[in-house]
Order: structure tokens, then sequence, then C-alpha cells
């Protein structure tokens, strides 16, 4: 039997008054979902252990089995993965986003999601002109970029942006835990400011301002981690032949620490505008193709979530419901029965405009597994469900029973 996971990044939400006391995805029209849900089994998973914060990082290793305080070791090294920076002994690598500050706070994470054109000449110039020989950038995709620090220390406090939109900046520096991180806490401090000086009146900026966008005058260097040491899932679960299509370097590069095979869909942006249709096409193809896993992320809710644009996270639910329409029709065609996993890794509650620890709705369709008749797919209905509250690696040992 195949196995696919439809991930919808922070899909789950809280009622919302707009839309009349209820969730983005009890909103949304999904018929695919809908189609599905009956012939499931509904349950909830708690995504964030204890002592974590709700990130993305966080989220997918626990979802995917993984023990998180044994493996974790930053986002930044598992965005280098994927980008194809080795982090050596003795080296430190973390996010680095290339933010908007305006009158001293930061209004938001993604330099009002700045092109990956635009952000490469960003970080080009600051590689050549920070003059900070322990320190290298590493360009990603449009805000999501890479710090490496020779003899970094990683025992200090960073303050993820989207998690702060309209706080001053200064009040969220990076400080240090211990003694040994103060060092690298006044250096990252130094090149934030920096940052600030150099790019303020650089020309990409100067144009963006111009056309009434938001200028990407900040760096902000977060999530600090040494190489992690993991288990690939086929030593964990005994998944052969593996892939993972998403269109952002942390999920692509928890991928490539878990064995599977990066599939890049032109498009795929990691934003709202993303190819869906591409994604669904690279998922069929790949479980057509011999893949007996498959990992499909797809960015757009947590985005729109971030941004607190109801309507537009309504409307990324809906296209993930499109995306899992595709699959479910291209089902006769792959060869061999395929069960369907449905989960968010988080919520990103409109309201809040970052994360939370809530436990999120999932749906795991095994053909010949009786399903629990439930109508919807939806975080009330989940909790309905057979599955119950799942957490540690139940959902995945759940969803990988042959």
């Amino acid at each position: 039997m195949k196995h696919i996971i439809i991930l919808g990044d922070g899909m789950a939400d809280e009622p919302i008054e707009q839309l009349g006391g209820k969730t983005p995805l009890m909103a949304a029209n999904t018929p695919a979902f809908d189609s599905l849900s009956p012939k499931s089994r509904l349950g909830t998973l708690v995504t964030t252990p204890s002592g974590y914060e709700p990130g993305s990082e966080i989220a997918h290793l626990s979802l995917l089995g993984y023990d998180v305080p044994r493996v974790f070791e930053g986002r930044g090294s598992l965005e280098a993965a994927s980008m194809g920076v080795e982090i050596l002994p003795g080296e430190m690598a973390m996010r680095c986003n290339i933010i908007c500050i305006e009158n001293g706070k930061i209004k938001n994470h993604s330099a009002g999601n700045i092109s990956t054109a635009e952000a490469d000449e960003l970080i080009k110039y600051l590689n050549e002109n920070m003059g900070e020989e322990a320190a290298k950038f590493f360009t990603g995709i449009s805000y999501r970029h890479l710090l490496k620090i020779k003899g970094g220390c990683k025992d200090i406090i960073c303050t993820p942006p989207h998690d702060v939109p309209g706080t001053p900046f200064r009040d969220c520096l990076v400080k240090a835990k211990t003694a040994e991180g103060e060092a690298t806490a006044a250096l990252i401090n130094k090149m934030i400011l920096r940052s600030q000086e150099l790019l303020e009146n650089h020309p990409v900026n100067v144009a963006r301002k111009a056309r009434g966008e938001d200028p990407a005058n900040s760096i902000w260097p977060w999530s600090p981690g040494y190489k992690p040491c993991m288990e690939t899932l086929a030593q964990k679960f005994g998944i052969k032949d593996g892939v993972v299509i998403s269109a952002v370097d942390l999920i692509k590069g928890i991928g490539v620490y878990a064995g599977l095979k990066p599939i890049d869909v032109e498009g795929a942006t990691g934003l709202w505008n993303t190819n869906y249709d591409g994604k669904a096409a690279a998922a069929i193809n790949a479980l057509r193709s011999g893949a007996d896993f498959v990992f499909l992320h797809v960015e757009a809710s947590d985005e729109a979530g971030h941004e607190g644009d109801v309507s537009l996270k309504v409307k990324t639910i809906e296209s993930l419901d499109g995306v899992c329409g595709k699959i479910l029709e291209s089902l006769p065609s792959i060869g061999e029965p395929v069960a369907i996993a449905v989960l968010p890794d988080h919520p990103t509650p409109c309201a809040k405009r970052t994360h939370s620890a809530t436990p999120v709705p999932v749906m795991i369709f095994t053909p010949g597994v009786q399903g629990d008749g439930l109508e919807k797919y939806d975080e009330t209905t989940a909790k309905a469900g057979s599955l119950g509250e799942m957490s540690g690696d139940e959902f995945i040992k759940i969803f990988l029973e042959k």
C-alpha cells in the first residue's frame, strides 16, 4: 500500500465572527475533503511537545514521529539541508528572514513577501558589505534565507518575527541564555543593526518604496542550531521510496534528513499564489512512478493566517481541497491502494496572526478500513472521531499500518 500526506500548513484556526462563528476550514467549500471524511478515521494530534513553541519545524518533526528533544537542532540547519549548504563541526546555522521595520517596529516578517530575485540581490550585497568574517548568508526563497556562523553558540534566545508584528524590534533583539552565548548574541544584534544601515537605501528598496511596497530593510536571524542527527523514515518505519513536495526550504530540509527525495514544482511559491495544480500533478506522478510515500506540503494557509486575512485563508483551503480532489480522481491509475492523511501542522489563527499549540484535526483514509461516518472534516468533527487525541509518533504509526 502507498501513502500520501496532504498537509495544509497552518490550516486550522479558531471560530471567527466574520464567518458566523465558524473556522475557515468549516466555512470553506471542500467537496473533496467532505467526500473522503465519511470513509476516514478522524481525530486530533498534539504536534507541539511540552516546552516547545508551535513552529513548523517542531510540528513537522513531531508528526513524522521524531523525538523532538533528541533530534531538533534549529530551523536553520534543517533548511541548510534543502539548500545543499553543509553545516560543519563548529558551525551554527540560523533561519534568517528579511523583514520590514517601520517606525522602529516590526511591520511584517516577510518584507511584503519580497521576490526571490530581489532578496538574492540583497543577500549578496550583505555578504559583500557586512564585514563579519565568521558569518555568511545564503539565499533561500522569498524572505526565507540562511545565516551560518563559525564558532556560533546556540545558547541564545531569539524571537521569530512572525510572532511579534507591531512590536518594537529592539524589544526582540537576541539575548544570551548563558555566558557562553553572550558573544554570539552580541554579534547577531550588531549584524541586525548594520543590515538596517546597509539596506535602507539599497536600490532594491528605493524601487520597492517607489512602487508603494514594503522595504526589505532588516535581517532577522532566529532558530539557531548545529547539524542534526536523525534516522531516516526508512530506518524508522521501512519506507522504501519517499518524496517531499514543498516550496519551503524548511520542509524540504526535514525531508532530506528523513531520507525523502525533494521534488521541485515550477511556480511553487510558498504563498497563496502557488502552483496548486503543479503540486497535485507532482504527487500523482510520484505515486505512479514508484514512490511508496509522498509528503505533500502547501504553505498557503499559514501565510494567510499570518496576514490575518480571513477570506484569503478560506480561499487557500478551497485550493488545497482542489489538490486533494485531483489526487482522489487519480487513484484508479496508481495501480495499488493508496492511504491518504489530511492535516495541518499547527493552527495559525487569523485573529492572532501567529501559531498556536492547539491539537490539529486529522483525517486518515485507509483502503479496507471502516471510517467513522463523519460528514465533514474540520476542527470540531475531528474531536468526535475514533482516533481520539494522538501525540508523539501515534499518528504516523497508525497512518503507516498496512
